[in-house]
């Protein structure tokens, strides 16, 4: 158990350095990409995020999450995956680069056929790099998987700002896309020092099928999920609208990103080792949760509360019409790492099944909800998907009681502090400080008051998570 707790919190210190770093960098390149570029810029770019993203998701095929459920996984078993995510990687690029004049039809926008076939490029190179990073993960060698990914963002990042510089368009986002996907893989090679070999064996593949295929559709949705609205309103929207929303969305998914992938770095292996004595997992499922809650509530609504000035001072007053549905987008994102911690507690218990329904249950609502309120614009739309993923936090909970028999007032009673305190904090550090003009002074202010105010009250209240925090960084220092 003391193993278990040691390995969880150096998973979760290196999980939050890696994201927190590379949120501070993205949001470093992401300033000066978007001042310099344009919404149609931005636009164009997110249209095929759906398509990378897919066929990433079937090369993998779920066997990432497969091999984390093995006890211990083979040389086999990675050999195996490894040659099957590299023979679909490249297998679904050729099927891409054929269909790229079809997409560029689709979206009635020509310049999409030569860029997509530079964006697809990403799936073959992060099919090479799904076994390394299957390693680190299951391994919990957060602080690999930091590197890897502070390194690659930082040369794709430079290289993305040094073409937009030089007039290269939408072009600075696609290399930087492709760069860092090829320099993570790359990296993550050197860490593990393992490559696949011959002969291929597919025969362990078998194994892992059941449970991978389901996981396979479970992260197809996902991506559905996360991308649906960008792809609908490619269709039924100008460009510039479309990139304003895929700026917007950009920034609520660093925030909420930011706790949900420090989370999952560790979640699943941890419950999944947790499940060998009755009560342990739930005990720290329940943790994770309240951990998520602390963090996720006051850093997501502080976002919202702070999104008139922080846009304009960073990206500028071009970007303005982004606030509104940045402040809807921020509401829904404070629930979405709570989520993650759900999804993970059901696939520690091997039922990717009950996942993959809740995942499909959450499309079709999101399908129907932007269709049917699209006479009313993309406001409307955006509120209706931000209501749903609070909503959705009760079909979580239903679900997980599937497996496992979880009172909804415990939970209740582990996030609803976190979630109170934190409203009451932003409301009233948001009336307290709107005497002041300059918008650097009030974005300052804010910040600064709200983390203190959030602070003093949780300590006041007793907070043992946020002891236990304090306590993780004393030893760290």
């Amino acid at each position: 158990m003391e193993d278990l707790k040691k390995k969880t919190a150096k998973g979760i210190a290196w999980g939050a350095v890696n994201n927190g770093t590379t949120q501070v960098l993205n949001l470093v390149f992401g300033i000066v990409l978007a001042r310099k570029l344009t919404e149609a810029d931005y636009g164009i770019i997110a249209l095929l995020t759906i398509f990378t993203a897919l066929a990433g998701c079937i090369q993998s095929a779920g066997f990432s999450q497969a091999l984390a459920n093995l006890k211990p996984p083979t040389k086999q078993d990675y050999n195996a995956v490894a040659w099957f995510n590299i023979l679909a990687g490249f297998s679904m690029y050729i099927i891409l680069f054929f269909c790229a004049p079809l997409i560029a039809r689709f979206f009635h926008l020509p310049v999409l056929t030569d860029v997509s076939r530079l964006v697809f490029l990403a799936i073959p190179l992060s099919a090479l790099g799904i076994v390394p990073n299957a390693k680190l993960w299951i391994e919990l060698c957060n602080r690999e998987l930091a590197i890897a990914a502070i390194v690659s963002l930082v040369i794709s990042g430079c290289t993305g700002m040094w073409l937009a510089f030089h007039g290269y368009g939408y072009w600075s986002l696609a290399w930087q896309q492709v760069i860092f996907i090829g320099m993570s893989t790359i990296i993550k090679y050197g860490f593990t020092r393992w490559y696949p070999s011959l002969p291929i064996d597919f025969s362990p593949i078998h194994r892992m099928l059941g449970f991978s295929s389901k996981m396979l559709f479970t992260n197809m949705l996902t991506i559905i999920s996360q991308n649906v609205q960008t792809f609908i309103f490619g269709k039924i929207l100008p460009i510039g609208v479309v990139g304003q929303f895929n700026q917007s969305n950009k920034w609520n998914t660093m925030g909420h990103s930011f706790i949900s992938n420090t989370m999952a770095q560790v979640a699943q292996p941890v419950l999944t080792n947790a499940d060998n004595e009755e009560g342990r997992q739930e005990r720290v499922f329940r943790k994770m949760l309240r951990f998520t809650a602390f963090i996720s509530f006051p850093l997501m609504l502080g976002l919202a509360m702070v999104a008139h000035e922080f846009i304009v001072i960073t990206i500028g007053e071009k970007w303005l019409p982004c606030v509104p549905l940045l402040q809807m987008l921020c509401i829904g994102g404070a629930f979405i790492p709570l989520h993650t911690i759900y999804q993970n507690f059901i696939i520690s218990k091997g039922r990717s099944d009950i996942n993959l329904v809740c995942i499909a249950l959450m499309i079709i609502l999101q399908i129907g909800l932007t269709l049917s309120l699209s006479p009313l614009g993309i406001t409307a739309m955006v509120a209706a998907f931000s209501a749903l993923n609070v909503v959705f936090t009760i079909c979580w909970h239903i679900a997980l009681q599937r497996t496992q028999h979880l009172s909804a007032l415990l939970v209740l009673k582990d996030i609803a502090p976190f979630l109170c305190v934190a409203i009451g904090v932003m409301a009233g550090t948001y009336y307290a400080t709107c005497w002041i003009q300059q918008l650097v002074p009030l974005l300052v202010a804010r910040i600064i008051m709200a983390s203190l105010l959030y602070l003093i009250i949780m300590h006041l209240l007793n907070a043992v998570i946020m002891k236990e925090c304090l306590q993780l960084i004393r030893k760290r220092s």
